[in-house]
Formats: C-alpha cells, sequence, structure tokens
C-alpha cells in the first residue's frame, strides 16, 4: 500500500476544506492528462514546478474536470482527503512530490473510469516492434528497473514508466500515455550505465527523485503517445520460489493482481462498486494478451535478459 491513507470526505466538508485553504493558494496550474483537465491550487513554488515539468498544459480557460489543493499547515500532520463527487482531492503536508503526481493521475483515472470505462494501470507500458508490453508490479520488485533496462535497446519505445490508461475496442487493448516527462529515481543510472548523462543534469529531491526528459537520451522518437497491449509482465521478488519465468493463465493472473489491488496503491475511491468494474477490466485485458511472471530474484543484467526473451528482442 502506499504511505499514506486517503479519506473520503462529503461535498459539504469539501466545501467547508475549501473555504480553509482556498486563501492559501499562489499557484493555479492545469494539466491535460489523457484529456482530462486537473487544476493544481498551491502554495508550494516547488510543486507548480515540477507539475509543469511532469505534464502537458492545458488552456487556462478550460474548466477543470478535477482539483488538487495542495498546502502546507504547521503543526497538522499529513492529510489525503478526497471528494469523489466533484473530483476534489485536500493533500495537506504531503512534501513528497511522487504522491502529488499519483494522486493526480488517480483524480483523472477516477472520472474516465466511471464515465468513460477508461481504466488506470499502474506500470510501465513499452512498445517493442509495434507490440505493446506492460509490466505491472508491487513495489520494489524491479519495474522501474527493468523499463529502462529494456528502453536501452533501440528497438524499444515507451508510453509511460510509471502509470497509463487502458481503453478495449473489441480485441484490441490501447494504452495511452499522459505525462510530459518522467519521475525517475537517482540510482538509475547505477544499475544501467546509459542513464548518467541523464542523473548528471538532473535536479533530485530529498527523495532521491527527479522529473526528466528521457528524450535526451533514447531520443525524442522513442517517447509515443499509445500502443495496442500484446503482452503483460507481472512482477514479483520471491527468493523461495525457484522458477524464474512462467506463462501464467488469465484467470490465475486476475487473482493475483486483486488480491495485490492490482498493484495500485493510489486509488482513491475502493468499494464494491469500483471493485467489480476493475475486476471487469482486467478480466477482459488478461484474455486479450499473453501473461508471464517473471521472479526478479536475480541480478538486474540477467533478469532483464530473460524478460528481453520474453518479449522477442
Amino acid at each position: 500500500m502506499s504511505g499514506y491513507n486517503v479519506e473520503l470526505v462529503s461535498v459539504d466538508e469539501r466545501d467547508e476544506l475549501w473555504r480553509t485553504y482556498i486563501d492559501r493558494v499562489l499557484y493555479e496550474v492545469r494539466a491535460d492528462i489523457y484529456g482530462c483537465c486537473i487544476k493544481l491550487l498551491t502554495d508550494q513554488k516547488y510543486v507548480k514546478e515540477r507539475w509543469e515539468e511532469s505534464f502537458y498544459p492545458m488552456g487556462q480557460s478550460v474548466r477543470s474536470h478535477g482539483r488538487l489543493v495542495v498546502v502546507r499547515e504547521p503543526g497538522a500532520e499529513m492529510k489525503v482527503m478526497y471528494e469523489p463527487v466533484t473530483k476534489t482531492a485536500f493533500l495537506i503536508n504531503v512534501d513528497y512530490y511522487g504522491w502529488v503526481k499519483s494522486i493526480a493521475l488517480s483524480v483523472a483515472g477516477d472520472m474516465m473510469e466511471d464515465a468513460h470505462d477508461i481504466y488506470s494501470v499502474h506500470g510501465a507500458c513499452l512498445d517493442v516492434c509495434g507490440r505493446g508490453v506492460c509490466l505491472i508490479a508491487p513495489p520494489g520488485t524491479g519495474k522501474t528497473t527493468h523499463t529502462y533496462g529494456l528502453l536501452r535497446s533501440g528497438e524499444v519505445r515507451v508510453v509511460a514508466d510509471d502509470w497509463f490508461f487502458v481503453r478495449i475496442f473489441g480485441r484490441d487493448v490501447l494504452a495511452f500515455g499522459s505525462e510530459k516527462n518522467f519521475y525517475i529515481r537517482a540510482d538509475i543510472a547505477k544499475i544501467w550505465g546509459e542513464y548518467e548523462r541523464l542523473v548528471e543534469g538532473a535536479e533530485f529531491d530529498p527523495m532521491g527523485r527527479a522529473v526528466v526528459n528521457v528524450r535526451w537520451i533514447v531520443g525524442k522518437g522513442r517517447v509515443i503517445p499509445m500502443t495496442t497491449v500484446r503482452t503483460v509482465i507481472l512482477l514479483k521478488r520471491d527468493p523461495e520460489d525457484p522458477e524464474v519465468v512462467r506463462r501464467l493463465m488469465p484467470e490465475e493472473a486476475l487473482e493475483w493482481l486483486v488480491d495485490r489491488g492490482f498493484c495500485n496503491p493510489h486509488l482513491l475511491v475502493r468499494n464494491e462498486y469500483k471493485l467489480r468494474k476493475r475486476v471487469r477490466f482486467f478480466k477482459e485485458l488478461l484474455n486479450r494478451a499473453k501473461t508471464y511472471m517473471v521472479n526478479t530474484v536475480r541480478p538486474p543484467l540477467e533478469t532483464n535478459m530473460l524478460i528481453r526473451d520474453v518479449v522477442g528482442i
């Protein structure tokens, strides 16, 4: 799970929170998140600048579909509150930009899930010679490491490294990115030396992460807006399991994902209605793609070579 809990609030409570915090806002910025206008209201210049680096801008005349109020309140505890009718999130004393970014994506996803049957996947999405490959995993199992490991190959393009949106049309599963730049860990260059120049020029936050333009290293043409998913790779790290790579049946993969909250700790609303929708979506996804489980207990280079074999690089 994430390092925060989400408290759902009523519309009346939202209005009271709005009156409490709106006068503290110094910056308002709109982002285009896969066609949704998500507005950031904050008193923090750093958050505003990282937001502008992360997302494509939305015109200031466009009415917002969702809002994030991100403010400091001295002496108060960290808190995340969400009102699902107006799609408004309040982040109080949240000093980790990664959570701000993920909650923004989740607000957009909450609206699209209900209104448009467009679903969020907390994972990476790559394109290998025209075939979409997504990596889905719990935190700490190597999703980012192996995404950037695969991206070292000239045959691989990237749609998203952390979160993408999916629409299903007949037999086709279309995956769409929404972030302009990616939020990476400083240690990625220690694993894959190709990214040293990217890390050297980045401004890292206290969490050891920075928003970067990976096009500087891989080239402009290798960051693309969409792909058609053909393969799903689930990652786990289990030293007790001797099997490193195996093909999964859709039912087994679905059970694994459900048991782990779809590997998305940032979902804002979790109820029976949402669970039914998400189970139905992932069932359709897994029935349309080949699915594999990869155990990432071996060294990164060795595991990455095994994943390359799976996707045909």
